[in-house]
């Protein structure tokens, strides 16, 4: 699946356009949903170009290694590309008030500022200093077990990752995964074919769940199916830094 080149403006006004009512109300039922396309294709391929050059990047994971799946990733460093920032900083304001409704229905703390900015000062403050935006780069057999990204206790409920590459065309396979931890039942899950250019929105480590007496966490966690051809690319947008 590819995607069309007429995206006008900056990628802000783009990340502006979505539809955020219903956005929030896919992200309420099932804990993740798609945007519409945020990237051109040839923007898509600027940001895959960058996984070449290893001195934009602080480290880089052999996901084997760690036993996290196969495939490999790497951190930006803070000097991040413009289009990473732009994306980031369009982001955060939209999905500022879907955390905070979310904090609100589970009784939790909502310790995020209006600025992204200040809410990273916390993290640094609180000892989260490193750089958690992410390059991934996935080949023929490679995966990715399922997971949290949690850095230390400073938290961003939510987070992005958008597709580079064309699914069906660049690689196959490589589905983006969740699954739910339900109450007293078994887990579901779901898959989702990310098209390039567009990102998928989805909780870090859980979404409020409505149950008889009232609001509930529903502990989820994500990762990626094996690629059965090609070379599949994603770059994630993390809102809170690592520790």
């Amino acid at each position: 699946m590819t995607c069309t080149t007429r995206l006008a403006g900056p990628v802000a006004g783009r990340v502006a356009q979505t539809d955020w009512a219903a956005l929030a109300g896919e992200l309420d039922e099932h804990g993740n949903a798609l945007t519409g396309q945020i990237l051109t294709p040839a923007e898509c391929r600027e940001i895959t170009a960058l996984y070449d050059r290893p001195d934009r990047f602080r480290t880089t994971v052999d996901m084997a290694r760690h036993r996290f799946g196969s495939g490999q990733y790497r951190y930006f460093t803070h000097d991040l590309p413009d289009l990473v920032r732009d994306l980031r900083e369009a982001f955060y304001p939209r999905l500022l008030p879907i955390a905070r409704d979310w904090a609100a229905r589970l009784g939790k703390p909502a310790p995020w500022p209006d600025a992204l900015t200040e809410w990273l000062r916390m993290c640094h403050e609180a000892g989260q200093a490193k750089s958690a935006q992410i390059l991934l780069r996935y080949g023929p057999g490679d995966w990715n077990a399922l997971h949290r990204d949690v850095f230390g206790d400073m938290l961003f409920p939510l987070q992005v990752v958008i597709g580079l590459d064309a699914p069906g065309t660049d690689f196959t396979g490589g589905e983006f995964l969740m699954t739910e931890q339900r109450p007293r039942a078994q887990s579901r899950g779901s898959a989702t074919t990310l098209p390039q250019g567009h990102g998928l929105v989805f909780t870090t480590r859980d979404r409020p769940v409505a149950t008889r007496r009232g609001w509930s966490n529903g502990p989820m966690r994500h990762g990626v199916s094996t690629v059965r051809s090609g070379r599949r690319h994603t770059l994630g947008l993390v809102f809170h830094d690592a520790a």
